[in-house]
């Protein structure tokens, strides 16, 4: 590992002022501190957040809920508020990783955890993400974990959170920020496409720090559910993830809310989809459609071309149990 400086700051203002192109905010530190030891990730200053007052969920007015970028990703499943007003969400935290990262791991590094796939890691293989122009061995290799939407010939890897996902289909916003001031970010807007420059995953930049999630009211939610099929129970990336919540009335589907994980390279959230939902029956039949609908544009590789099959299914399995 690469020496770097190390700080803790006493408050969020002398944080932002440590802040820079070589400069790392830690938090739980469950992807960053794995990425450095790996010589991935290097930072000449890794700036130690977890000091900071910024680890409570409060109350919004009209219900919704600030989620501090320092609260623990087990402490948020088990919040009450969030149990009973946007279960997809409880449910996706706990669909992550094991309980001892759960422990460590924060709300602002979810957020920010690296898409990544084998080939990142592999430092024997060409990645764009670790090295930008250096082409992209997964194009040809293994792919079993990779997406299908979203893709782009410089990277196809799947981005890894579960929280994400569900907080894509709640419409959340994340607050940045920095010494020119505060700025919120819809969450569909955070995470990039990898386009050409796959390295650049996100919308934040140098100086700006995550400091909350908000979460707008969302009556639809509190019938939600998040759905994960993996290789093993516990402990692995998705290969399919759904977020669904839906509000049905005489038969009718009234609201929907809907995102995917697993299938591409940034929590996707599902508008295709939803458009086809709202207004119509709620029945397998157009639950399928709908699945066929957002899955239309998927890119497939011989090695994933499954996962366009295994998305529709869980799909329909998720909003047929809502419903």
């Amino acid at each position: 590992m690469k020496p770097f400086a190390y700080v803790k700051p006493l408050d969020v203002d002398e944080a932002l002022r440590a802040a820079g192109p070589a400069v790392k905010f830690l938090g739980g530190g469950t992807n960053l501190v794995d990425l450095m030891r790996e010589g991935i990730e290097r930072a000449e200053t890794l700036v130690d957040l977890t000091g900071l007052p910024l680890d409570e969920v409060d109350e919004l007015p009209g219900g919704g809920l600030r989620i501090g970028a320092l609260v623990r990703n087990s402490a948020l499943a088990a919040d009450r508020r969030v149990r009973a007003r946007y279960p997809v969400l409880s449910q996706a935290v706990l669909a992550g990783a094991s309980p001892q990262l759960r422990n460590m791991a924060t709300v602002g590094g979810n957020l920010l955890q690296r898409t990544r796939c084998r080939y990142f890691y592999d430092q024997a293989h060409a990645c764009n993400k670790r090295e930008p122009g250096s082409g992209c061995d997964a194009l040809g290799g293994f792919t079993r974990g990779h997406a299908v939407l979203g893709v782009s010939e410089s990277c196809i890897a799947a981005h890894p959170s579960d929280m994400c996902v569900a907080l894509a289909a709640l419409d959340a916003t994340v607050e940045v920020r920095s010494v020119r001031g505060t700025r919120r970010i819809p969450l569909a807007d955070f995470h990039l496409l990898p386009g050409d420059t796959p390295q650049v995953e996100t919308a934040l930049a140098d100086d700006e720090l995550v400091t909350a999630v908000e979460l707008p009211p969302a009556p639809v939610a509190a019938n939600s559910r998040y759905r994960k099929v993996r290789d093993r129970a516990s402990y692995a990336f998705a290969l399919v993830s759904v977020a669904a919540a839906l509000e049905v009335r005489d038969g009718t589907v009234t609201a929907a809310r809907l995102a995917l994980g697993g299938v591409a390279t940034k929590p996707w959230r599902a508008y295709e989809a939803e458009r086809v939902l709202v207004g119509g029956p709620a029945t397998e039949e157009a639950f399928g459609r709908a699945a066929e609908a957002e899955l239309a544009p998927a890119t497939v590789r011989p090695g994933n071309a499954f996962k366009v099959d295994l998305a529709r299914a869980t799909i329909v399995a998720t909003l047929r149990e809502l419903a």
